[in-house]
């Protein structure tokens, strides 16, 4: 790639920046729920419309596909950012944070946006350098299974036309503005829920002999289930399951007739994955009965694995160290966290990647999905240059 285009791109990010970040700033004061995300499209829409991008709606209710068609022969990158807020009230003492009490933009979704729209501007005002054709999916609800990628692929969004290559960013506190990470191969882990209930008889605390301790069975079901990730688990396979949630509505001197445990299961490991869940019911069902209850088991299929493909990280590690320096660049370790881009993943050639955005001098310094999380915007020139950067790279 030209360094003369690289250039172009730098220029153009800067004289963006201004623009980005006061676009960044509307939607974190505007914030929306997964699959609420109505005014959110809306004001991107309006933005589109403002720079003649041509775009489609209605996928995934509130989703958009924008395109720029350069009129050259080459390939189709897509690019994805996601929307959708949080149920968090946030706690920063800035003057565009979040009019909408109890949402909070605490995972950068802002900034992802904010920083595709200026991927588009910058590749608009340089099509004469560029080929192939780009296209920019404004997703909803990546925080909520059953995610917004999945029903973006069910409705067409990327049908016509279909990319050669599809790239994402997500933000990462812990890395320092400026900076990218990457990981070739398995990334984020598989995600599912896992709801268990335990059904017994209750009664008087200080009779046991005369009904079943839900409360114990609810417990050695947790303590019986960890052999899942312990014993069960091939040792090479990182594997998680974890509760946080357990209701026993009783008193001191009363058992209830019912518990209620809930928790989430993660692995990189799809086949292992569906083994496992089979284990789950059948480790909980089976101590339940054993101890003379019963045991209602849920699992809510969550996300896969995420996979980004081994060739195309490898241009998307080279398009870094050429745009940013080898000192710019980090490999990434795997994440139990999850991640719906990993649908796209299971379509299309894919990489999700992370943008670094920790600035200790500015007290950015507060993890993802905290009422304090705050990003350094200056980000954001990082963010869009580099994409447009890749992209450019990748139509060839």
């Amino acid at each position: 790639m030209s360094g003369n285009l690289a250039e172009k791109i730098r220029q153009q990010a800067h004289i963006l920046l201004n623009d980005v970040i006061a676009i960044r700033r509307h939607i974190h004061a505007h914030p929306e729920l997964s699959f609420q995300e109505k005014e959110t499209s809306a004001y991107i829409q309006s933005i589109l419309r403002s720079w003649d991008v041509p775009f489609k709606t209605g996928f995934a209710n509130h989703g958009i596909v924008a395109i720029l068609d350069s009129g050259k022969p080459g390939k189709t990158i897509a690019m994805r950012a996601d929307m959708d807020a949080l149920p968090i009230h946030e706690k920063t003492s800035h003057d565009f944070r979040s009019l909408n009490h109890g949402v909070m933009h605490a995972c950068g979704h802002d900034a992802h946006t904010a920083s595709l729209l200026g991927v588009i501007r910058i590749l608009q005002h340089l099509r004469d350098t560029w080929q192939g054709k780009m296209l920019f999916l404004f997703q909803p609800a990546e925080e909520l299974a059953p995610g917004g990628a999945q029903q973006m692929l069910l409705d067409g969004a990327l049908d016509n036309p279909a990319p050669d290559y599809i790239i994402g960013q997500h933000v990462m506190p812990g890395m320092e503005t400026g900076k990218i990470g990457m990981r070739p191969g398995i990334y984020m882990a598989s995600s599912d829920e896992i709801y268990l209930r335990i059904h017994g008889k209750g009664g008087h605390a200080a009779m046991p002999h005369l009904i079943n301790d839900t409360v114990a069975i609810a417990a050695q079901i947790i303590v019986n289930l960890q052999q899942i990730a312990s014993r069960f688990a091939p040792a090479h396979i990182p594997t998680v399951l974890s509760f946080g949630r357990v209701i026993a509505d009783g008193a001191n001197n009363v058992i209830p007739s019912e518990v209620s445990i809930d928790g989430t299961f993660r692995t990189m490991d799809e086949s292992w994955r569906m083994r496992a869940k089979d284990l789950i019911r059948t480790i909980a069902q089976s101590t339940a009965e054993s101890m003379g209850a019963s045991c209602e088991v849920e699992i809510r299929k969550g996300y896969p694995v995420l996979i980004n493909d081994e060739a195309l990280t490898a241009k998307a590690q080279q398009a870094a160290r050429e745009f940013l320096g080898e000192e710019q660049l980090e490999e990434l370790d795997i994440r139990m966290t999850a991640e719906d881009f990993a649908y796209y993943g299971q379509r299309f050639p894919a990489c999700f990647y992370r943008l670094g955005i920790h600035n200790e001098t500015k007290g950015i310094i507060h993890p993802l999905h905290s009422a304090a999380f705050d990003l350094d915007e200056d980000s954001l020139l990082t963010g869009m240059s580099f994409m447009a950067y890749l992209a450019c790279n990748l139509t060839q």
